[in-house]
């Protein structure tokens, strides 16, 4: 018995806790205003049904009140015709009447009471109705400026978030572009070194060392060419100067240098 006991008030507990977080306080604040209006016109109703009852004794006090007067008469006229005997009659159901209108007036004094105490809860229910209904709204206001202010901060929140991951995932593009421009210049430099074959190329990988080797070999030809240029021309100017040096054979030589 305590196990369902503890399960119950578990279950009852978890319960309230999911409806306040379901409740909306706007919509309760509501509610309550709209039960105090219905306590209000509930009152006003009693307060209505209270002054007809009165109104009602009123009424019959007035009809009591004729129909005493109408015996009062008809008792003076009975004696006129010296008939005492109806005299009496008429006078005795007047009495009647008077004792009915004496529990009438009882009646409507306690009526009244009732109904001036109605009419007093009434006013002061109005006033505490009209009360609330403005703290109702006011309070509706504050919570409604504070659930906007919530939502925005919510948002900001968000959005620092997702500027957060986007700045990451912009640093992770980035990082991969400069690896993949890295990568792509260590290619570029492979292929030309020919450590890599560019299959994007008709020749293979051994044609390309052939080319390179005979690349090598033109230009060792052109420098050795270069070379022999260099040294015939050193050899033109060389054999020019000599030339220029030696004396030039005499030639009108005296006859005794003849002999």
């Amino acid at each position: 018995m305590g196990i369902m006991k503890r399960v119950s008030t578990i279950f009852q507990a978890k319960a309230n806790s999911a409806l306040n977080k379901a409740e909306d306080p706007r919509q309760t604040l509501d509610l309550s205003y709209e039960q105090q209006l219905d306590n209000l016109t509930k009152v006003k109703r009693a307060v209505a049904d209270v002054a007809t009852a009165r109104k009602r004794v009123e009424i019959q006090a007035e009809q009591l009140k004729s129909q005493g007067d109408k015996l009062a008469e008809q008792a003076k006229a009975a004696l006129a015709q010296n008939n005492e005997p109806l005299a009496r009659e008429a006078l005795s159901r007047r009495q009647a009447i008077t004792v009915q209108l004496a529990d009438l007036e009882t009646q409507h004094a306690t009526i009244v009471d009732q109904e001036q105490k109605l009419t007093d809860t009434a006013q002061r229910l109005q006033v505490e109705v009209e009360a609330f209904r403005t703290k109702k709204e006011t309070i509706k206001a504050t919570y409604t400026a504070a659930e906007a202010s919530a939502h925005i901060s919510e948002s900001v929140s968000g959005i620092s978030t997702s500027m957060g991951d986007a700045g990451a995932a912009m640093q992770r593009a980035q990082d991969k572009v400069a690896e993949m421009q890295a990568r792509s210049g260590a290619l570029d430099e492979l292929l030309a070194s020919g450590a890599l074959t560019d299959l994007t190329s008709t020749n293979d990988d051994i044609q390309a060392q052939l080319d390179k080797a005979k690349g090598t070999s033109d230009i060792d030809a052109q420098i050795a060419a270069l070379k022999t240029q260099v040294a015939s021309g050193a050899t033109t100017e060389l054999a020019s100067g000599d030339a220029a040096a030696a004396p030039a054979p005499d030639a009108a030589a005296s006859p005794e240098e003849t002999k």
